[in-house]
């Protein structure tokens, strides 16, 4: 079986979110549907003032893995990328999209592609709090 072609990329950079739609859109499709994870600015009732990510070395094949899989699975086009390093709030974290000819099948293999992301890609992240503590939080 021929492996799907994905974007999936882990970065310190700022996504550039029409970079990863161009990616997975073609001629054919008529919907594409894109999440993006933002830094809120609390969480689980306390204020969170920033965020660092960390990743696992190998944190990229495992999100690259994960949308070849998506892509086998919905036979779409999916891309994926997520930060690592300082995020304040409003900085976007994630941005996942897929493209579909009709929209139903777009907006389900996204919901798919990150919940997977969350799932399986070794990423971690320490939220800082008001007051100066932090506390880890696995994605």
């Amino acid at each position: 079986m021929t492996e799907p072609e994905v974007l999936a990329l882990v970065t310190s950079e700022r996504i550039v979110r029409s970079a990863i739609e161009a990616f997975v859109t073609t001629r054919q499709d008529g919907a594409v549907v894109t999440f993006e994870g933002i830094i809120r600015d609390h969480d689980h009732g306390a204020s969170v003032t920033a965020l660092d990510y960390e990743a696992h070395p190998e944190a990229e094949r495992f999100l690259r893995e994960t949308c070849v899989q998506v892509a086998r699975e919905t036979g779409l086009r999916v891309a994926a990328a997520h930060r690592v390093g300082a995020l304040t709030i409003g900085d976007v974290a994630l941005v996942a999209s897929v493209a579909a000819p009709h929209r139903a099948e777009a907006f389900a293999a996204c919901a798919l592609l990150v919940d997977r992301i969350k799932e399986r890609t070794p990423i971690w992240k320490r939220q800082h709090l008001e007051g100066g503590t932090t506390e880890w939080v696995n994605l």
